[in-house]
């Protein structure tokens, strides 16, 4: 099959791409290697899961919230929303298709693009002059290889496969890693009645919900520095002395760090208070894993039933797109950073790899959708 654009992934990227790309009437194919879009969020996230952006940070291109929505967007109704998008904007991705390769023809300047459909088990071959990588950079579960995991004698699983604490009641469980996901989801377990521990590996920031929007909102006036000075003292105020609960607050602050590194603070959900009180154990890295044992960097040692790993993704780009040199690095991540992140050679593109979340993703989709308009502009009237 040929097409003008040919868009990898039905994430919240892929659709945004694919809605302006609508509007500006080019057309395109969006493949998904699941049966439905937005796999991420329908499949792979945990029940209590809420945005923890406000909504007007949060929305995709030419659509916004309703008036009614609540300031931040629990995930059930961002699926309706993201399933309001794909059939107010006309997308039509074709599911259950996982790229195996893609590369591009210098000859006849088009790139050429092999799928496996999953459910015939045929290989499919698109044709397209552009080439949007919207897998993003949360396209795998990423474990680390900790020594002795190999050996634990319960049950560990990437946050990924997490939906709730239910079966976790009265178990001695492990949360690795206190980002968003690992705060949350040792919250939930503790709710749930498990004795929770997490592993806090480097240093973070805690801020509250109310603290990121009102940062978000000062940075369209004041400098990153200043804004960062003003939230890190509000989160002092607010948390206290973390690093008496054995959390360390890094040296830079929070939205410097986001836009270089795209690490996001953390957004405290009720964990604080329970590790205040001694609900939620706080551990440093782990040194080793001895069946169910596990020693830590201080030197204690604690007996866990279960490990849930918060460990972050890991993009899959390098697995099949073989002419990408140009624009991907080799951990699958784009080579130039933020704003010139999204646009490589030969007609070839990436959305939602930017680390600033849907907002990033919004930018990008535009972006890009705008660059192959005047390209296809241009040649026309060449």
């Amino acid at each position: 099959m040929e097409t003008v654009v040919l868009i990898v992934g039905a994430g919240p990227a892929g659709l945004a791409t694919s809605a302006c790309l609508n509007l500006l009437s080019v057309p395109n194919v969006v493949l998904e290697r699941e049966d439905c879009c937005a796999s991420l969020w329908k499949k792979r996230a945990y029940d209590r899961l809420k945005l923890h952006i406000a909504k007007q940070f949060c929305e995709l291109p030419h659509m916004p919230y309703p008036s009614d929505a609540p300031t931040f967007i629990p995930r059930i109704r961002f699926i309706r929303y993201l399933d309001d998008y794909v059939s107010h904007f006309g997308i039509s991705p074709r599911h259950t298709r996982s790229v195996e390769s893609a590369s591009y023809d210098a000859i006849a300047g088009k790139w050429h693009v092999k799928a496996m459909n999953t459910i015939t088990n045929v290989v499919e071959v698109y044709v397209a002059k552009f080439l949007v990588i919207a897998t993003g950079e949360n396209s795998k579960g990423f474990i680390p290889n900790f020594p002795g995991l190999g050996s634990f004698g319960g049950e560990f699983l990437h946050s990924c496969q997490y939906e709730n604490g239910k079966r976790f009641s009265d178990k001695d469980v492990l949360v690795v890693g206190c980002g968003n996901s690992g705060m949350e989801i040792s919250y939930d377990l503790s709710n749930w009645g498990a004795r929770t521990s997490i592993v806090s590996r480097s240093p973070v920031h805690v801020l509250t919900k109310e603290i990121v929007f009102l940062g978000m909102c000062l940075l369209k006036f004041l400098p990153c520095s200043l804004v960062d000075t003003i939230v890190v003292m509000l989160s002092k105020l607010k948390h206290g002395k973390l690093s008496a609960y054995g959390l360390q607050r890094p040296t830079t602050g929070p939205f410097y760090l986001k836009a270089k590194t795209g690490r996001s603070p953390t957004i405290d959900v009720g964990a604080i208070d329970k590790i205040r009180k001694g609900e939620i154990q706080v551990f440093p890295s782990i040194t080793n894993i001895m069946e169910n044992n596990i020693e830590f960097v201080n030197g204690k040692m604690n007996r866990f039933d279960a490990i849930i790993f918060a460990t972050g993704y890991k993009s899959t780009v390098q697995n099949w797109l073989k002419d990408g040199k140009g624009l991907f690095n080799e951990d699958g991540m784009p080579k130039r950073s933020f704003p010139d992140h999204w646009k490589g050679e030969n007609g070839l593109y990436c959305a939602g790899f930017s680390s600033r979340g849907l907002l990033g993703i919004s930018e990008d989709a535009q972006n890009i959708a705008n660059d192959i308009k005047m390209v296809l502009s241009e040649n026309k009237s060449g």
